[in-house]
């Protein structure tokens, strides 16, 4: 528990130190967020904010990582595998935000040309901890001490899961402090999972989960920080590279644990912002161009019906903390 809490106080310290160098760094690069016309006429006012904050929290994070991991034991590569599925995911949201800074293009990439490289990448993951004999077809069951072995069906479904995360962190992703808040609790949550499965019933650490903990620990303190020049009003916004990032991350820690069925109820606004969105799409189309919501995902709904957006961001935080206190509550390491 001891390097967990070394872990959070470190990379909140990196995150802080590094803030400061990228930003104005950035300025200089011209790095400003161009807002979408169709979002809400009072984001406006960002325009030109930096962007691609995610460049902050993200080697904070991996460093601290690395640095606080258990050392001496075999590898079974959980570790660097949470780190590159991170990295990969980061990599498409950097050339995004690229294309809507560089070419000054606010859609960024094109739906097709964003969801391939997830789809292909997911596909990918999923083939490889299939074949894992650390991971495996097996799944935790939420609230029992149950394994569900999906068989040759896990492939589908994780590739699924990894692509709806990813996309759910990036859609949660909108008001200041809103997604590295979410996440900052969510990473929280899967630190103590994570812990709780590494103590063996022998009373043996199993160190590649413990290494599990420490990045989402590192993760929790990046984010921690990171909240620092995020907060409204936002100095710097994440951008996609850092949305992708804790989307990748998030879904790779619970393919490490088998926690895929819990994951829903740890990232509740996360699967929330997604859900309105399909909500929404799906109505205009079959209403003829009616809303369900003022604007979509919801937490623009919420903007639009009035509420402040600090108001907006700490209700989100409340109940993600409730949603992930509920989730541990019936976990059975």
């Amino acid at each position: 528990m001891q390097r967990l809490i070394f872990a959070v106080l470190a990379s909140f310290v990196a995150a802080m130190l590094v803030g400061p160098i990228l930003i104005p760094w950035l300025k200089k690069l011209k790095v400003g967020q161009t807002i979408n016309d169709f979002g809400p006429r009072s984001h406006m006012r960002k325009q030109g904010t930096v962007t691609m904050g995610g460049l902050i929290f993200i080697p904070s994070a991996i460093v601290c990582a690395i640095l606080f991991s258990v050392k001496g034991q075999t590898p079974k590569y959980d570790l660097w595998f949470l780190i590159l599925t991170m990295l990969l995911f980061a990599a498409i949201g950097f050339l995004d935000d690229y294309i809507k800074v560089v070419r000054k293009r606010s859609e960024g990439l094109t739906p097709k040309q964003k969801l391939l490289p997830q789809i292909l990448l997911g596909i990918a993951i999923a083939v490889f901890a299939y074949n894992s004999p650390y991971i495996g077809s097996k799944l935790r069951v939420p609230f029992s001490s149950l394994e569900w072995d999906l068989g040759w069906f896990y492939i589908p479904f994780t590739a699924f899961v990894i692509v709806a995360m990813v996309n759910s962190s990036n859609l949660l992703d909108g008001l200041d402090g809103l997604c590295a808040g979410s996440g900052m609790i969510d990473f929280a949550a899967l630190a103590l999972i994570a812990l709780s499965m590494s103590v063996l019933p022998d009373g043996t650490t199993d160190n590649d989960l413990f290494n599990t903990a420490i990045f989402c620990a590192s993760l929790c303190g990046a984010l921690l920080g990171f909240l620092r020049f995020n907060t409204h009003p936002a100095s710097v916004f994440m951008g996609d590279v850092g949305s992708f990032a804790i989307g990748g991350a998030m879904v790779a820690v619970a393919i490490v644990t088998r926690q895929m069925l819990i994951l829903p109820i740890i990232a509740f606004t996360m699967v929330l912002a997604s859900l309105s969105d399909l909500i929404q799409f799906a109505y205009f189309r079959i209403s003829h161009g009616k809303r369900v919501f003022r604007m979509a995902p919801l937490q623009h709904h919420f903007e639009l019906s009035g509420i402040p957006e600090t108001r907006i961001v700490a209700m989100y935080d409340i109940v993600t903390a409730m949603m992930c206190l509920i989730a541990l509550s019936g976990f059975v390491g």
